[in-house]
């Protein structure tokens, strides 16, 4: 029997290291996109906050879904 998790393709999972200050982050639930260009005005998030710094508690600002599952927005 296997161990490894199964996880979403592109998930964050609360991984840090794996973004960079302008990653886009899209919630796998309803689609929104947080890009830190705009910040969050919902959560009163100042425009310029990376996605890895945003509050522990802070969650998706259109359905309430956890901050750990977003996914990584690929550019290109």
């Amino acid at each position: 029997m296997s161990t490894a998790k199964t996880t979403f393709e592109g998930s964050y999972l609360g991984n840090d290291e794996c973004l960079s200050a302008d990653s886009r982050l899209e919630c796998k639930i309803c689609w929104y996109v947080y890009d830190p260009a705009e910040g969050d005005d919902i959560w009163q998030i100042l425009p310029g906050t990376p996605f890895a710094t945003l509050p522990e508690h802070w969650r998706c600002p259109r359905c309430d879904g956890d901050k750990a599952q977003f996914m990584i927005v690929r550019e290109g």
